[in-house]
């Protein structure tokens, strides 16, 4: 919104500093700024308003140190986050980019879905909330959208990378300097549809989707969506989930999902740059730099929520924020061809899906081979386990915050090592 304002002003009366509206990093800087401001600001207001409807979590006994003094935190606060992060992109950000476009869908579509779960749960008094099946169709159906959208619209596109050699010089092209290399590169000025993604670690590393169906002979690439979507599909899904299962200490799923949302951005920043896409022999993606602005809206978002929500919590974000946390996050990846990077990045959310799956999966086989049921873990998810061997829920938060820095570094370290 402030963007076309300034830009309206800088070019009918070419008013004074307008033109800092136009770079991404001023907006950035804001867009975080706003976020932390709103979040202070709504996340009092939203608690006494929960605490005056008596609006609080319901918590099972599970042996656990600190979970009974959970009971009646309010939750639901995932509102919190969606509105610290939609109100300073709908600011700051251009409106008409599709990436904008499918990272509010995205945000809004999940959120929605949270906040049906967390309603059910905490209005109706039925503890198991929205039906599991109706959480997976929806995240299915962000899944089409997003899939479709990446796959068929004219606007997602990426520039192909080329040496400067090997091409006859025209001016469908423009010349880079690269003094790492023997010779300069380029970068097509035709943009191009493509279902290619980067392979982290591996020269050359890009991967196209399409070449999965190559056995098809002539004209495979025509089937690509075939592959692409359901790939698409399954990351919304899983991340999603993952830092669903993460939201269960105090800071815990926001802090690392901070954490990830500032790789992310460096992530976005350096495709959306030619200069640094050309430097570091990444993919160039065209107006992916604006998700900058996005990524900062949703880490203030995140830091903002902790100021409520850091041990001992005075607010729950429910699935409200950790449903949408999850897709933002699965989806800013794929829009950003970094999705593979996901098992690394978010390696804590991998890690705690892990954990339920090995424990529900090797209990029900020992059940069904001795005729009782152990257990790899004394509790799943991974965050349970620490505490029942003794760990302060504090000291958890911290080191698994810890290990995600750690994460993050290698991720954007990928970006040369290969």
């Amino acid at each position: 919104m402030f963007y076309y304002l300034y830009d309206y002003l800088h070019k009918q009366f070419n008013f004074p500093g307008a033109q800092m509206f136009q770079s991404i990093s001023f907006r950035a800087g804001m867009a975080i700024i706003t976020s932390l401001i709103i979040s202070m600001i709504i996340g009092k207001r939203v608690i006494n308003y929960l605490r005056l409807k008596q609006v609080g979590e319901t918590v099972r006994d599970l042996g656990l140190e600190g979970q009974i003094e959970k009971q009646g935190t309010p939750t639901m606060g995932g509102i919190i986050i969606l509105s610290a992060i939609l109100i300073p992109t709908l600011l700051f950000a251009k409106l008409h980019n599709v990436y904008i476009i499918l990272m509010i869908i995205t945000t809004i579509w999940l959120g929605t879905i949270g906040f049906i779960d967390d309603y059910i749960k905490v209005f109706k008094k039925n503890k198991k909330g929205l039906a599991g099946k109706f959480k997976i169709f929806g995240q299915i159906g962000l899944g089409l959208i997003v899939g479709f959208t990446m796959y068929f619209s004219s606007n997602v596109v990426i520039k192909e990378h080329l040496k400067y050699t090997d091409c006859v010089p025209s001016q469908n092209m423009f010349k880079i300097e690269n003094y790492q290399d023997e010779a300069p590169s380029v970068f097509s000025s035709e943009s191009v549809k493509s279902t290619k993604t980067t392979i982290p670690f591996v020269k050359n590393n890009e991967f196209d989707y399409s070449s999965i169906l190559s056995w098809l002979g002539d004209g495979y690439q025509k089937w690509a969506y075939l592959i692409f979507i359901p790939i698409v599909i399954f990351i919304i899904v899983a991340v999603s989930n993952g830092a669903n299962l993460t939201d269960g200490l105090d800071g815990l799923a926001t802090g690392t999902s901070a954490v990830i949302g500032v790789t992310l951005a460096v992530l976005a920043y350096v495709s959306g740059s030619v200069f640094f896409a050309n430097y570091l022999n990444i993919m160039y993606i065209p107006n992916t730099g604006e998700l900058v602005i996005f990524i900062s809206a949703f880490v203030g978002a995140c830091i903002g929520f902790l100021w409520y929500n850091s041990f001992p919590a005075q607010i729950f974000m429910g699935d409200t924020g950790s449903l949408s946390i999850g897709g933002i996050i699965a989806v800013f990846a794929i829009i950003i061809r970094k999705e593979l990077l996901i098992p690394l990045l978010c390696g804590i959310f991998l890690i705690q899906s892990l954990s339920v799956i090995m424990q529900v999966t090797y209990f029900k086989y020992t059940k069904l081979r001795f005729g009782e049921g152990r257990r790899i873990l004394k509790m799943s998810p991974l965050h349970h386990h620490y505490q029942k061997s003794g760990y302060h829920e504090s000291k958890i938060v911290i080191r698994f915050v810890i290990v995600g820095i750690l994460l993050a570094i290698l991720t954007v370290i990928t970006l040369k090592i290969r």
